[in-house]
């Protein structure tokens, strides 16, 4: 039995720990990459480094999003059909993937690159800030392709029943970036430049080590030049699936841009760079339940592709308990340890740490909920059903959050900003819950239907 099969047969907890952890864990360790760029440029270049990083944020979430409309769409399709146990078909949605990361990484390096003053302009940059983003972003650009590559075919890894590579992949990344960023902005004092530079470095070795497993005998799912084929049909299926998770980026990027001009306008250079350290910290500690989200979801598309619907529903339940936990947990560590938090950062401006410690308690006080709406979202995602994966997923933002944005911050300045948060939580939390009640009837329906079959 591969690993694969295990998928359907083997003990719920036992697998979830077996897939999650693994994500869990390389997840923790992609945070970092913004982690200890902002720690070490916050202690070294002060807080207007911070803000050139956070206005530069958005271009770092378009990035990310077109890795995952291909990556977590091919992945979600390439599940059902192993599940389905069609191992070809699963071989052409890899290679179209690969090919499909290779174009949008072009024209995206290009277009950022001639475009960055405009962009960065409307993206909030005021004059004082704007040097540090150009500097930075410029390297990151020319880095768009192992971005793709590290995150992007990481998810298939996965996706195949191959947990614990994925998670080396990370590591790797995460640990030589440490490393040089020590080297390239503490030894050899080369700034928020140095800072890029040691993600890119570190993205091509994540590259260079997961290409490596695909042209190995371990792999089950194939690169293929015949399969590179542009095959339409199988494009729009991957567009299809991944458009929720790359919408909700897309939207993601539209929020950090209307966050940067409305602190602009209500907190100056220091609320941004108050914004760049409290995001960091949320995604470092919503970043175990991104793990736990993207551990389940082969196991969900596996059995909803096998109709071991039982399976399936007990895996959605535990995911959203493990990942109601760690939004406890981070809710507490947030509210009771945030001023030493915020200290990491920059450890001798209290002005930063003031405003830093406000943004957070605003930012963490509905973790608990957001968990479970990361993972009530995905579920839909798993099951091959894209329009409700959509709605759910840009529901805390497009629908609630941006309006929040552009209202309260006119009655209550600064802290509507940061009230916006926990409100756009709490609501998109309710829309999941009553969407997965509808799923689980009609689950249950097919449980019916599936048993009369077998009589």
């Amino acid at each position: 039995m591969n690993k694969s099969e295990l998928m359907g047969s083997e003990k719920l907890g036992k697998l979830l720990i077996k897939f999650s952890l693994p994500a869990v864990v390389g997840m923790l360790v992609n945070a970092i990459y913004n982690i200890v760029d902002r720690i070490f440029i916050g202690n070294v270049i002060g807080y207007m480094g911070i803000a050139g990083i956070t206005i530069g944020f958005p271009v770092m979430l378009i990035m990310m999003g077109f890795g995952m409309l291909v990556g977590f769409g091919g992945t979600s399709l390439v599940s059902i059909k192993l599940g389905e146990g069609k191992k070809e078909e699963a071989d052409k949605i890899i290679s179209n993937s690969f090919m499909i990361f290779l174009f949008f990484s072009l024209i995206i390096t290009i277009l950022g690159l001639i475009f960055l003053t405009p962009m960065l302009s409307f993206f909030g940059a005021s004059e004082e800030v704007m040097p540090y983003a150009q500097q930075y972003l410029q390297i990151i650009l020319l880095g768009t392709f192992f971005q793709f590559l590290s995150f992007g075919m990481n998810n298939f890894v996965r996706g195949e029943g191959n947990p614990k590579i994925a998670m080396g992949t990370m590591l790797i990344g995460a640990v030589l970036n440490i490393i040089l960023d020590t080297l390239f902005i503490v030894v050899l004092k080369m700034g928020i430049r140095g800072a890029a530079l040691a993600t890119i470095i570190s993205m091509f070795v994540s590259a260079v080590w997961v290409m490596k497993y695909f042209f190995s005998i371990k792999c089950v799912l194939k690169i293929t030049l015949k399969n590179m084929i542009p095959d339409f049909p199988v494009i729009k299926n991957i567009f299809a699936l991944g458009f929720p998770v790359f919408s909700m980026q897309m939207v993601g990027s539209i929020i950090v841009i209307l966050f940067n001009n409305r602190l602009m306008i209500h907190g100056g250079e220091i609320a941004v760079s108050a914004l760049g350290i409290v995001h960091s910290i949320s995604m470092f500690i919503l970043m175990p339940v991104l793990g736990i989200k993207q551990g389940v979801q082969p196991i969900i598309g596996f059995n909803y592709g096998a109709k071991k619907y039982d399976r399936v529903k007990r895996s959605l339940y535990l995911a959203i308990f493990s990942a109601m936990i760690i939004g406890i947990f981070g809710l507490l560590l947030t509210r009771f340890f945030g001023n030493a938090i915020i200290s990491i950062f920059s450890r001798n401006d209290q002005d930063l740490i003031n405003t830093g410690v406000q943004a957070m308690n605003y930012f963490m006080l509905m973790l608990p909920l957001v968990g479970f709406q990361i993972i009530g979202s995905n579920h839909f995602q798993a099951i091959g059903k894209p329009k409700q994966a959509m709605l759910l997923s840009l529901s805390r933002q497009a629908l609630l959050l941006i309006p929040l944005l552009i209202i309260l911050p006119n009655f209550f300045g600064l802290m509507g900003i940061w009230m916006a948060i926990p409100i756009a939580d709490f609501f998109s939390s309710l829309l999941t819950f009553s969407f997965l009640v509808v799923e689980m009837r009609l689950m249950k329906e097919k449980e019916k239907k599936l048993l009369k079959s077998n009589i």
